[in-house]
């Protein structure tokens, strides 16, 4: 019988980049990773894709297959002191430079990305970091500019159903259950494109089953086994998403109790910091808006703090930022209008902006009367004069309402009083 202590995911662990279920778009004939890989060639790399894709196991793989020392580090537990002493044993490898694997690389901090960029640079290590998050925002600009980044999709129903079925026919523990899946549907649910979890599960499944009988899987079994074992908070699963819905709604009712009560959820389940942080500075645009502006100055001066001071300081940070934004006026009038000022901007692309507003560069185009009759406002009495911003075809549309707040209704009465006067006299 197979070392069962050993979880299934790591029993399966492919040992070939053929054996990859998925990522085809990557690893497939004449893909990118399988070109660079023929042609023995393999620069650093950032991998972007949510949990249970392959991430880590496509990269020790990457590094066998152009024969590499592979140096793997966590992000969670590195700190610069450790890693500059694994670039400085790097050196030591007979002229091989060594693949660096750092799993959550958006979790180090700006000192440790840039201790990075220097090995990266001089080619003293090979670079291969993996995120959940957009390395666009994680990842610094001078780093990711030398990194290739590829994004890993979630597995589909069909690559589940195949990575399942591989499990069950390969791994001698489950063979000794003779099992049959009977129904894929659950199975495929609670994995939610992430094959470390539908091993888990079935591994799970396998383990309530006898030996040396036939054992039928189904929707039933799946869902019974799965909700008896769901962990509290799974910050890549559906209850990650649970939370935070929870935690935004209070904010947006003005429940700061209820507000630290999910956030604390959240920190205490594992999750990212920074992801709390940015989605406060949503909220602060679309749930307070212009009634309050400095609730977007708060939230994004709070996600930039707690980039650079981390756990366990972070959460004072958040803290503060979460009863501010629970307490604030709330307004989303201007998240209604950009939405309404899309929807227009699609159906109406067609429309030529009105001549007296456009760019007049030249002596032809003012010829042809680009620019001829636009009124500058500041030479105008309060730097305001009447004139048609819009296509004549959408002239009179309101795309804005103001929200009933005093700051936004204050704002209405001068633009109503501009704009009224102005008609008057005309």
């Amino acid at each position: 019988m197979s070392d069962t202590h050993i979880p299934l995911p790591e029993r399966l662990r492919p040992r070939d980049l053929s054996e990859i279920i998925g990522q085809d778009h990557l690893l497939g004939e004449n893909a990118p990773l399988r070109q660079m890989i023929d042609q023995g060639h393999l620069p650093s790399i950032i991998f972007w894709g949510p949990p249970g894709v392959g991430k880590t196991t496509i990269a020790l793989l990457l590094a066998q297959a152009v024969d590499r020392p592979f140096i793997s580090l966590s992000a969670l537990n590195t700190g610069v002191k450790e890693l500059r002493e694994v670039i400085a044993e790097s050196g030591d490898l007979l002229n091989l430079t060594p693949v660096v694997f750092i799993d959550e690389i958006h979790r180090f901090n700006k000192s440790q990305q840039d201790a990075l960029l220097n090995a990266v640079e001089k080619g003293k290590i090979t670079l291969i970091g993996a995120t959940t998050e957009n390395p666009s925002f994680e990842v610094n600009s001078a780093l990711l500019s030398r990194c290739q980044v590829y994004t890993l999709n979630s597995l589909d129903a069909e690559a589940i159903q195949t990575l399942l079925n591989k499990a069950i026919q390969s791994d001698q523990f489950l063979k000794e259950r003779f099992i049959q899946i009977e129904e894929y549907d659950a199975l495929i649910q609670f994995a939610a494109g992430d094959a470390r979890k539908a091993l888990n599960l079935i591994d799970l499944i396998a383990s309530t089953f006898e030996a040396d009988i036939e054992n039928i899987v189904s929707n039933a079994i799946v869902v019974k086994v799965a909700q008896q074992n769901i962990a509290r908070y799974d910050k890549s699963g559906e209850q990650h998403y649970d939370v935070v819905s929870a935690f935004i709604k209070s904010i947006r009712g003005s429940d700061p109790d209820a507000t630290l009560y999910w956030m604390a959820r959240m920190l205490k389940g594992g999750e990212d910091p920074v992801f709390i942080a940015r989605r406060m500075l949503i909220a602060a645009s679309e749930d307070i808006g212009n009634s309050n502006p400095n609730a977007l100055l708060l939230a994004g001066e709070c996600f930039r703090s707690v980039q650079a001071v981390g756990m366990p300081e972070a959460r004072i940070i958040l803290g503060q930022t979460a009863v501010y934004l629970a307490t604030s006026p709330k307004s989303n009038s201007t998240y209604l209008a950009i939405n309404r000022a899309l929807e227009l901007a699609e159906k109406t692309a067609n429309l030529p902006v009105p001549l007296h507003l456009r760019n007049a560069p030249t002596k032809l185009m003012k010829q042809q009367g680009y620019g001829v009759d636009y009124h500058y406002p500041h030479n105008f009495p309060e730097h305001f004069v009447l004139q048609e911003y819009l296509p004549p075809e959408l002239k009179g549309t309101k795309l804005y309402e103001s929200a009933r707040n005093k700051r936004e209704v204050e704002a209405e009465r001068l633009q109503q009083r501009r704009w009224q006067q102005e008609q008057q006299q005309q």
